[in-house]
């Protein structure tokens, strides 16, 4: 076709035979090829004034760009061409170049840009009917999600991807879709199924002659292996991709190739060939500007060079891919879900940091560490709402923990804090080598600044009981017999010693460090818990003697040891602001509201909530103590709740509590479950969740969760993100919740105790111990008593 057009001088027409020429050799994967005929069809498109020519040129060549990893200049060219498309009405075209800047954004790790284009392309594709655009959009949204962690969200988005373009007999688009779909099932550990769908995509791959899919496909089947422990296969694999991606110039794939054989080296023990690799995967990432591929493999170096004993290179570099990790999470602004989604995949830096530091004995350096890696989404978004500019972007380096700060906060809240760091290592277990849990790194900060480190060696657990950390957390909750709010009686397993599991828990957590805690009782001791340790009742656990810790000391908890500077921020602003004048506060207190319907079950019908008897005698009993008028059955509308809540002092919810609420019925932001059960009007629904928590301003000193599981939610490296986070985000700094779905009676006793006790002491967390040691004495059993932990400041 080229040579008649030159021949009859169709300049026209010679400019298409070159563009389609630059997309054949774009399908095989000659990039630099597809770019030399792209080039000339510009400058004819340019030449004869072909502007439709001269955009799909523009955004060829900008594709191409992508594809070698040169993303600025992809980007350029794409923002050339979405002026044209926009210059001469093209939809299409426009439509086209928001996607491909979406996706040349997402590979320079600014994902909250690539969900924004992607999200435009998809309105536009959908607006002109274009199914093959819309299908890509939400596959290019699936790949967006992925990087930023929330593989379930990212599997939604493929499987839309998927059903369209096999709707539409689009099987390059199917085989990307299909390969998306496995390698987010690599990151929920669903391997053999991850397996399935790379094959699926091989397939096609080869099928149709996509070597960059079939680069692709090789290299999720590769990580699936790996992951399966089958590290010869997984090499085998990677060693194809990498070929593959070096005969089509695709230095992205390359990058990620070399780190993938690099990881699966280490773990077969050859640590120096495991360092080539991923120092190879560095510079080639460096040099395309992937910055979260970057920070990948200053992690894979790390930990390579951690192995290899090589412990000061192994620190530089990691301290390197903080760095980097946290320049992409600031590129997230003020998006508070997807920072604390994406820091589930950076967390294992700064926990692998911390075991190269450890291992050189610097402990204060490694608590920082440990201080860094947590809650980082939530100190910035705290910070910000203390901010005079709440639209302000913190930068990371601000926030950065220093020992001395640390020091500081332990003195201004006057307690002994106590932070534990779950490190995971690679050791035998019944002769196989295998990454677990390994060890527990305990630092105790008292409020004299002297700072102590102490470790535990989890390796046991594994090796004799095949269990972990977390295993026993839950089985101790088991044995207590927990379950939700409820007036049925709540019967714990049997079989299963319930003191036995709590004195263990008590020996991993507490003995090694009982001689730094104070000897005073009234002393507090606040613990900055990770992971499955949310979920702990700490004042539970019981030494040798049986007896429990709540009965020696005065229990705190906190997400980390920044958010108590910052409710401590937040409480010093509420005095100053009341000094100042403000109007009077009023407490609102609620109990047993009418009870809302849901649906709990998918295809089923919507189920009324159990009415709660005890709460409602609970918030009488407590408005009687502070001469408030409780809001009771259809008086406590979430309306009401609403437009009071604002300007309460003390606030108590004794209702119910629903952990997953949310996800079920689609009403959250990603990440942020849970709500609280209230009345229902016409315009309310009656379920007060954590995203509309979120969005209140709270002045109130005090807010007390009675309802089951308002202290749980996601566990995530940012905390427990849940109806305990909302609030104290909305203003609070000081709140009370429960670990598990509390018993209605005991919880109505224990909370009528608890504000008896404020009456006389101002210090609210030793009410709360005084509470929970009054009942005691009637009512022994922990899960009557030990549900509710203390977070924030007690005064």
């Amino acid at each position: 076709a080229l040579v008649i057009y030159r021949e009859i001088g169709d300049r026209k027409g010679e400019g298409t035979a070159l563009g389609n020429l630059g997309a054949a050799y774009i399908a095989l994967g000659d990039y630099r090829k597809a770019i030399e005929y792209y080039q000339q069809h510009l400058a004819i498109a340019r030449e004869i004034g072909d502007r439709n020519g001269e955009g799909q040129s523009l955004g060829n060549l900008g594709l191409a760009y992508d594809s070698l990893g040169d993303y600025r200049k992809a980007i350029e060219y794409q923002q050339q061409c979405l002026a044209i498309a926009r210059e001469i009405g093209d939809r299409n075209g426009e439509g086209q170049s928001l996607g491909n800047l979406g996706i040349a954004y997402r590979s320079l790790g600014d994902y909250r840009k690539a969900i924004e284009y992607q999200q435009q392309r998809l309105a536009i594709a959908r607006e002109i009917g274009d199914r093959d655009g819309e299908g890509n959009a939400l596959g290019n949204l699936g790949i967006a999600y992925f990087s930023l962690g929330d593989y379930r969200k990212a599997i939604e988005y493929y499987q839309q991807s998927l059903a369209i373009l096999r709707e539409i007999g689009d099987r390059r688009g199917e085989g990307g879709a299909l390969g998306g779909l496995g390698n987010a099932y690599i990151a929920l550990g669903d391997y053999r199924k991850a397996i399935e769908y790379q094959q699926q995509s091989l397939a096609i791959a080869r099928e149709i002659g996509d070597r960059d899919g079939e680069g692709g496909a090789l290299g999720g089947l590769g990580g699936a292996y790996f992951f399966l422990g089958d590290y010869r296969k997984a090499i085998e694999y990677q060693q194809q991709s990498l070929a593959i991606a070096r005969e089509i110039g695709d230095r992205r794939g390359e990058g990620l190739s070399l780190g993938n054989l690099g990881s699966a080296f280490r773990s077969l023990g050859d640590y120096r060939k495991a360092i080539e690799y991923q120092q190879q995967s560095l510079a080639i990432r460096r040099e395309i500007g992937d910055r979260n591929g970057e920070g990948q493999a200053l992690n894979n170096l790390g930990y390579a060079l951690y192995k290899s004993g090589d412990l000061a290179q192994a620190e530089k570099s990691l301290f390197q891919g903080v760095e980097v990790l946290e320049s992409l999470r600031e590129r997230l602004g003020d998006d508070d879900a997807n920072k604390v989604s994406i820091f589930e995949q950076q967390a294992r830096t700064y926990r692998t940091l911390q075991l190269v530091l450890i291992a050189q004995n610097k402990t204060t350096t490694a608590l920082e560490i440990s201080e860094r890696g947590r809650g980082r989404a939530f100190v910035e978004l705290l910070t910000r709402r203390l901010s005079t500019n709440p639209k302000e972007i913190i930068p990371a380096a601000s926030l950065k923990p220093t020992i001395a700060q640390i020091k500081q906060i332990a003195q201004n809240q006057n307690a002994t804090l106590v932070q534990y760091s779950i490190m995971a290592d690679n050791f035998k277990i019944q002769d196989k080598q295998q990454t677990k849990e390994s060890e527990l790194y305990i630092w105790v900060i008292k409020p004299t600044g002297e700072v102590n480190f102490r470790k535990v060696d989890l390796k046991p657990l594994w090796q004799q009981q095949n269990t972990s950390l977390g295993e026993l957390v839950t089985n101790t909750r088991d044995s207590i017999g927990v379950r939700g709010r409820a007036t049925a009686i709540i019967v714990p397993k049997p079989g299963v010693n319930e003191k036995q599991r709590l004195q263990k828990l008590h020996e991993i957590l507490i003995k090694p460090i009982a001689d730094l805690l104070p000897t005073d009782p009234n002393n507090h001791v606040i613990f900055v818990p990770q992971s499955a340790l949310f979920l702990v009742p700490f004042v539970a656990l019981q030494d040798e003697q049986g007896k429990h810790l709540i009965e020696k000391h005065t229990i705190l908890t906190a997400p980390s040891i920044q958010v108590l500077e910052l409710t401590h921020a937040k409480k010093a602003e509420m005095q100053q602001s009341r000094g100042a004048g403000e109007k009077s506060f009023q407490n609102l207190i609620v109990g047993n509201p009418t009870m809302p319907s849901l649906t709990l079950k998918i295809g089923e019908p919507p189920e009324k909530l159990s009415p709660l008897p005890g709460a409602q005698e609970e918030a009488i009993e407590i408005g009687k103590l502070f001469n408030t008028q409780p809001l009771i059955g259809s008086q406590a509308k979430e309306a009401t709740i609403k437009s009071q809540i604002s300007q309460a002092n003390i606030i108590h919810f004794a209702t119910h509590g629903l952990l997953d609420y949310g996800e079920l019925q689609g009403k959250y932001r990603a990440g942020v479950p849970g709500a609280l059960a209230f009345t229902p009007d016409e315009k309310e629904d009656g379920l007060l969740t954590s995203d509309e928590i979120l969005d209140l301003k709270l002045k109130a000193s005090l807010v007390v969760l009675s309802a089951c599981d308002t202290g749980r939610g996601q566990l995530t490296g940012d905390g427990v993100v849940g109806l305990s986070r909302a609030f104290i985000t909305a203003g609070t700094p000081s709140i009370v919740v429960s670990l598990w779905a509390v018993p209605d009676a005991p919880t109505s006793d224990l909370m009528k105790e608890f504000y008896q006790q404020m009456r006389t002491n101002p210090n609210k967390a030793q009410a709360l111990r005084q509470a929970m040691l009054t009942i005691m004495k009637t009512r022994p059993h922990p899960k009557d008593w030990a549900a509710f932990t203390f977070i924030g400041e007690a005064y």
